[in-house]
């Protein structure tokens, strides 16, 4: 059958699939589905990819609600923690070739994840570079007729390159705003908002094994522009004697590199029953000022 099997050439009689790589997704996360089709002998047969099987993804049709499935039989779950709160995504596999078979798995949504949002400052412009020196003139020739020798002319000295401009400083990094809500329960977990330059993104966090980290970093400082070169010195003339070289012009200094910017501001406002579960929601903002941290009711965030 070579290295792959085509479903409509062999009998099944039945399809399982499974997860392997976990027991669950957490929003915006993904993880592949494994099929196994059962022959009438008892063999087993499973998909490529991450089953490292023989049977061929585009041979099976997926279908979900929530989830989503992509042809390769990598399931996903939606960024946004609303579209998967409080269901229980479903996917159904089927068989073109082999109608009335298929598999059905349930995938649970987990939010046990290290979740990140990452805010960054602009970076710093390039420093122009410096402009290249202008070459130095060949000396005249003079005469190497030993009855009427002339000497040659000199050469001219090339011109110096101009220096590189410095780079630009990077932009600080923007404020970023978080609010906090706890879900209480026998399994709390947080609803977290991170708000940044008009932008807001949702995370369900469980505290017991999950976290949130939010940074806001300086941008990068721009590099420095390359000095230009010197140009070369003029040959000197030939002649008895022959002319002198000119000098070659030093070459330009580069520019520095700018500066980084400075971490950016950020505030977390958190309802007082969510405080005992603070330590899952970690900051950065390297050369900003100190977070400010505000308790007050905070009510369901969605």
């Amino acid at each position: 059958m070579g290295s792959k099997v085509y479903l409509d050439k062999i009998p099944i009689t039945s399809m399982q699939a499974s997860l392997p790589q976990a027991s669950g997704i957490a929003p915006g996360e993904k993880s592949p589905l494994v099929v196994t089709v059962t022959e009438p002998n008892g063999g087993a047969l499973v998909t490529e990819g991450k089953g490292h099987g023989k049977i061929l993804w585009k041979d099976l049709k997926a279908t979900a609600t929530v989830a989503m499935v992509n042809k390769k039989g990598i399931v996903s779950l939606p960024a946004d923690p609303r579209i998967s709160d409080g269901k229980l995504p479903h996917v159904t596999i089927t068989a073109p070739s082999h109608p009335g078979i298929q598999a059905e798995i349930d995938i649970p949504v987990r939010y046990d994840y290290n979740y990140t949002a990452n805010f960054f400052g602009s970076s710093g412009s390039s420093g122009l570079n410096g402009t290249d020196g202008i070459d130095g003139s060949s000396g005249s020739m003079g005469s190497i007729d030993p009855d009427n020798p002339s000497a040659g002319g000199d050469g001219s000295n090339g011109t110096n390159g101009s220096d590189g401009q410095n780079g630009g400083s990077g932009g600080d990094g923007p404020p970023v705003h978080i609010r906090v809500a706890l879900r209480s329960g026998s399994h709390p977990l947080l609803q977290v908002s991170v708000s940044a330059e008009g932008h807001e993104t949702l995370f369900m966090v469980d505290p017991q094994g999950g976290s949130l980290k939010v940074s806001s970093a300086g941008g990068a400082g721009g590099s420095g522009g390359r000095g230009g070169r010197g140009g070369r010195g003029g040959s000197g003339g030939i002649g008895i004697p022959n002319g002198r070289d000119g000098s070659n012009g030093s070459d330009g200094t580069s520019g520095f590199d700018g500066s980084s910017g400075r971490g950016g501001a950020i505030f977390v406002t958190y309802d007082p029953q969510a405080k005992p579960f603070l330590n899952a929601i970690r900051l950065s903002n390297q050369g900003g000022p100190a977070p400010v941290f505000t308790e007050e009711p905070v009510g369901p965030l969605w």
